[in-house]
């Protein structure tokens, strides 16, 4: 482990932003493009296997640790911010900008924190610069949704720094490694990291802020939030077995979802659910090759998901409309956009020759490995819905189908070359994997094109291609609300608020009814005083005679006599 100075990327970014606040044109957004460039190397340029320490307070710090495991996250995070920088080059809003820059160097310094206190400081800032991407749309869905994302990561910063303390006074340790089970402080940790992941019951915020937020915001969104949350599990909790089952739940949900919404960004945003839940159940299997998928899952996943997502928000960008019903025929006058969605809706579906192919099923292959054989086959099931829902609901119903009479113009250039990056590296990894494998954290003993595998994943999309257009006639969109399972604590938590608050009402009134009988009964008492004239009758001077008597004896009794 070497000691030395060496240039944190977060820290380069979070500066590099602030001229972004005041700079226009030209100017702006050749910064925009340069500084996301100056990072990247910054990045590059980090030797594995070095950390960086220091005291603060007599506490022990590591601002800086470098490994496999975080230099794959950094790789991705760097790469995504000059995509998304491209994408929103003709975004003419500074405090936008700044926002996404913050957000993108709190990811980066979170995945090379050592120790738990840096880690927490990253993570929340974090948290406040990624809902300035959500407000920034400037309506009050968005606000709305905006004050929920921040009221349910508030709770998850809360439990995170709950648990630190905790963690410390029992270890008396702030490294950032493998935490061991059990205990208060474990489980906090856990919970916390879950609630950035999205895994059910709290991941509504996801599905909820996702649509909400500006075009291009949502693309940094994408990428940071969960796939951090990602990162921190496969650090501190490999191998923990919950997160296999919970895992393989997302996977199946986020699908289930997707197909019942009709906004083609939220039915994107359950999908994150769906590849994350890879992801989890990775983490929880814990094998070399899990972990390894793992981190390969995430960095094809914020490439792909970044793609669609960037041709969802082109199509809502040019048409103002991003219903399922209200779309349709847009490859007429999109066609551009119409052919880099599908690189990435055949990416996602773990199509062979795109990224998807090497990174999904090397997960699935862990849990075969390590004789897991219901967790396959519910793993595989989940690979059906999210071919079926992104890569041909999606497009049908918004390219192709019933014409919807929409001549929108096609995406700007700007948006096209970002969507086309993420295009050639979907595409590049998914013919010539190998470079992928070399910098994943562990020796990858794993051969993706195999006939089996292409034989499998071919039947499963064949068949699941002909029952889509089978069933086409119930698979379009509805124009109605999905109720997720957020409705089960907001509605019946807004209600038990209510009653709380009614409860407190009626107490209130009760005590002040109370006190104003007594005020009241004092008052008529002291006025049937004054009208009898007791206050000026002369006392009986048999009664004076005893009063004084007492006195006396009382002064004779304490000595004041003497």
């Amino acid at each position: 482990m070497a000691e030395g100075l060496h240039l944190h990327p977060a820290f380069l970014l979070m500066l590099g932003a602030l001229p972004l606040a005041v700079l226009q044109g030209r100017s702006r957004q050749l910064w925009q493009l340069t500084l996301p460039l100056l990072v990247l190397g910054a990045v590059i340029a980090l030797p594995s296997d070095t950390t960086i320490r220091m005291q603060l307070v007599g506490l022990e710090l590591a601002p800086l640790r470098v490994d496999k495991l975080s230099l794959v996250f950094g790789y991705v995070f760097a790469l995504i911010i000059l995509i998304g920088n491209c994408f929103a080059l003709k975004v003419d809003d500074g405090a936008q900008h700044v926002a996404a820059a913050f957000y993108a160097a709190a990811g980066l310094g979170a995945v090379f924190a050592g120790d738990l206190i840096t880690l927490y400081v990253f993570w929340e800032i974090m948290m406040v610069a990624s809902v300035w991407l959500i407000w920034r749309r400037r309506r009050q869905a968005a606000y709305d949704a905006g004050f929920r994302y921040l009221v349910i990561h508030a709770l998850g910063g809360m439990l995170l720094l709950a648990g630190i303390i905790a963690y410390w006074l029992h270890t008396g340790s702030l490294a950032f490694e493998a935490l061991e089970g059990g205990g208060a402080a474990f489980y906090l940790i856990l919970v916390a990291f879950l609630i950035n992941a999205a895994a059910p019951p709290l991941h509504a915020w996801l599905p909820d802020a996702y649509p909400q937020a500006t075009v291009t915001g949502t693309v940094f969104l994408s990428a940071f939030t969960t796939k951090t949350a990602v990162y921190v599990l496969a650090r501190g909790f490999p191998g923990t077995e919950l997160l296999v089952w919970l895992g393989v739940f997302m996977t199946l949900y986020g699908v289930i979802y997707a197909f019942l919404v009709n906004d083609i960004r939220q039915l994107l945003s359950y999908h994150i659910i769906s590849q994350v839940g890879y992801m989890v159940a990775g983490v929880g299997i814990g094998t070399t090759l899990a972990i390894s998928g793992t981190a390969a899952h995430a960095f094809t996943h914020i490439l792909y998901k970044a793609l669609l997502l960037m041709g969802a928000g082109a199509v809502l960008q040019m048409t103002g409309r991003s219903r399922l019903t209200e779309l349709g025929g847009l490859y007429r006058s999109m066609p551009v956009t119409f052919l880099l969605y599908m690189v990435g809706g055949l990416s996602i579906s773990a199509f062979p020759l795109f990224s998807g192919f090497v990174s999904k099923t090397m997960i699935i292959e862990a849990a075969a490995a390590d004789g897991r054989g219901m967790i396959f086959l519910l793993m595989t099931l989940a690979g059906v819905g999210t071919f079926m829902s992104t890569t041909l609901k999606l497009p049908w119903y918004t390219f192709m189908g019933r014409d919807a009479g929409l001549r929108p113009a096609e995406a700007p250039l700007n948006m096209r070359i970002a969507m086309g990056i993420a295009a050639l590296f979907c595409f590049v990894i998914g013919i010539v994997p190998e470079w992928l494998y070399a910098i994943l954290p562990y020796p990858v003993d794993y051969e993706a094109y195999t006939a089996g595998h292409l034989i499998k994943e071919m039947q499963l999309l064949l068949f699941t291609g002909l029952g889509f257009f089978l069933f086409l006639h119930w698979l379009g969109g509805k124009d109605k609300i999905s109720l997720d399972l957020d409705w089960f604590y907001r509605v019946p938590g807004r209600q038990a608020l209510a009653s709380v608050g009614d409860a407190i009402g009626r107490i209130d009134r009760g005590a002040r009814d109370a006190s104003m009988i007594r005020f009241r009964r004092a008052e008529d008492r002291a006025t049937h005083l004054r009208l009898s004239g007791w206050p000026l009758r002369s006392w009986p001077t048999g009664s004076m005679a005893f009063w004084t008597a007492i006195v006396l004896a009382m002064l004779l009794a304490f000595g004041m006599g003497e």
